[in-house]
């Protein structure tokens, strides 16, 4: 049986810059949305763009609306774009 795994629109695209505290690939979306994909708050999963694939860190953020998605240094991916995410096994 396949698995259920939605489309995510992301929302905001954030570019760190070197020597910020917080760089590096990240994916913030709600808990709805992160328990429906099985990942949690710190851990790894793959970003899945137009374009490319990614690994980032994942991090909970229930200010954000479910369907929704902030990416942080994700190369491949612009705001308003469809991507979808999957756990790292």
């Amino acid at each position: 049986m396949a698995e259920y795994n939605p489309p995510l629109q992301v929302v905001e695209l954030v570019a760190t810059k070197r020597g910020d505290p917080h760089r590096g690939p990240e994916v913030r979306l709600n808990s709805n949305e992160a328990q429906l994909r099985q990942v949690k708050d710190g851990g790894l999963a793959w970003v899945i763009g137009p374009r490319r694939k990614e690994i980032a860190t994942v991090r909970v953020d229930d200010s954000l609306r479910r369907g929704t998605a902030v990416l942080q240094d994700v190369l491949g991916a612009a705001p308003s774009e469809i991507i979808s995410l999957t756990k790292v096994d």
